[in-house]
């Protein structure tokens, strides 16, 4: 999965107001008896309000319901119907509003974050894969391989960001998981590869014209549980939390367009999930760290199973900030690599390089994600549509052809997949 990260700054109700929802409880309905409840409760509403706003609107709400209520009576049926409605909604609309109140916090409790994770890393260790063709043994392991979930939760809403230490994770392993997971929609369970050149093949990728493959099925097959482990955990482990969303240019030494060195995007964006205990940031749950960069400073040909720069850029984070740390790529084809060139244009190819550009990475997420203000009632919305990509390359026909995998990939169109899009505060992926 690559993720478009994209922040927008946009106009916001004022610190202490948790009304916003309360102004527009009764836009559909129309009737007398509720327009009189209605506006007792504007009335109720405005006692808990600061003062500085009990005469003033709320930024940017419809008052044309009010307005309707006034024009066009309903039924007595239909009053008797709406009247114990309503006067359950006024009780409970009130606590609300003393709560956003005093705490300081508008309504954060109404959004949750939880993460989690597990260690993948194979025992004993596994041939890794960088691409088509055949798995290069491995001697050692340098960092563990990981699965991390951060489950965001808002009302009856959850979503669950899933990163995998792997060169890719097809859907058939996806579903896999979603299967054991109950707690979150299938379609908003959405899972990324870190795309490290150094784990484990899971795309099968023929070996042989006669359907033979390099990958572990049973190891695969324990990461899906693993994964689905770390994200049940998430959501058992949901907290009202706040978050911080920023956007900016991650500085130094970190990646380069291997064609045309310069042009690449620099910006890195950041969104991390904070605890909220007493009206109060606490701690960081989690830090996602979305940035456009092939995490192969090893590679596949060293006989090392390394997560390469994501491991030295998990720990960082966590050691720095808490919580639990993410890497999603962003659009790295074309291709953004990792600079670890040396000043004669060679590669530096060692676990020191991985340190050296994982850490810097962190260190650029942490200060863009610093003076970022806290969103104490972010939006969360997660839509999800099935397409087919029709296949035109040879080599990817070949793939399809032979993998074992092929039959729950492709349609009769071509390969099947999944389109999401999440808005979760001033962030959009």
């Amino acid at each position: 999965m690559i993720v478009a990260f994209e922040h927008h700054e946009i106009a916001s109700l004022p610190r202490n107001d948790g009304t916003r929802a309360l102004w527009n409880i009764c836009v559909c309905v129309q009737s007398n008896k509720v327009f009189q409840l209605a506006r007792q409760l504007k009335k109720l509403i405005r006692l808990v309000l600061p003062a500085k706003m009990r005469n003033k609107k709320p930024h940017a709400l419809d008052y044309s319901w009010y307005d309707t209520c006034q024009s066009n009576p309903i039924s007595k049926e239909s009053e008797m119907n709406t009247n114990t409605c309503m006067k359950n909604v006024m009780v409970m609309a009130l606590a609300m509003s003393m709560v956003c109140s005093l705490t300081g916090v508008s309504a954060a409790a109404d959004f949750q974050a939880g993460a989690a994770m597990r260690v993948i890393t194979p025992d004993p260790l596994l041939p890794v894969s960088g691409g088509v063709g055949k798995p290069t043994p491995t001697t050692e392991a340098l960092g563990d391989l990981t699965v991390r979930a951060l489950v965001l939760a808002r009302g009856e809403t959850r979503v669950a960001l899933v990163s995998v230490d792997n060169l890719g994770w097809p859907a058939v392993w996806g579903d896999k998981t979603r299967a054991l997971v109950p707690g979150i929609p299938p379609e908003n369970i959405l899972i990324g590869a870190t795309h490290t050149h150094s784990a484990p093949d899971a795309y099968c990728f023929p070996i042989d014209g006669k359907g033979n493959h390099g990958a572990d099925l049973d190891y695969l097959n324990w990461v899906c549980e693993r994964m689905a482990d770390a994200i049940n955990e998430a959501v058992e482990s949901l907290r009202p939390a706040a978050l911080r969303i920023a956007v900016g240019e991650a500085k130094g030494k970190i990646a380069y367009n291997y064609y045309a060195p310069q042009l690449y995007d620099p910006r890195c964006g950041v969104l991390q999930a904070v605890s909220v205990e007493n009206g109060k940031a606490a701690g960081v749950i989690a830090t996602l760290v979305n940035y456009a960069i092939h995490p192969e400073v090893l590679g596949s040909d060293l006989g090392i199973l390394s997560p390469d720069l994501c491991g030295p850029l998990y720990d960082r984070i966590e050691a720095e900030a808490g919580g639990v740390a993410l890497f999603f790529n962003g659009a790295q084809g074309g291709m953004v690599t990792a600079d670890n060139r040396r000043p004669d244009d060679r590669d530096l190819q060692t676990w020191d390089e991985c340190i050296r550009i994982g850490e810097l990475l962190a260190d650029e997420a942490l200060r863009i994600i610093a003076e970022a203000p806290l969103q104490e009632t972010p939006a969360l919305h997660c839509a999800a549509r099935e397409i087919t990509l029709p296949v035109a390359s040879p080599l990817m026909k070949m793939i399809l052809a032979k993998s074992p995998m092929a039959g729950q990939m492709q349609g009769e169109e071509g390969l099947k997949t999944t389109l999401n899009v999440v808005t979760v505060g001033t962030a959009q992926m």
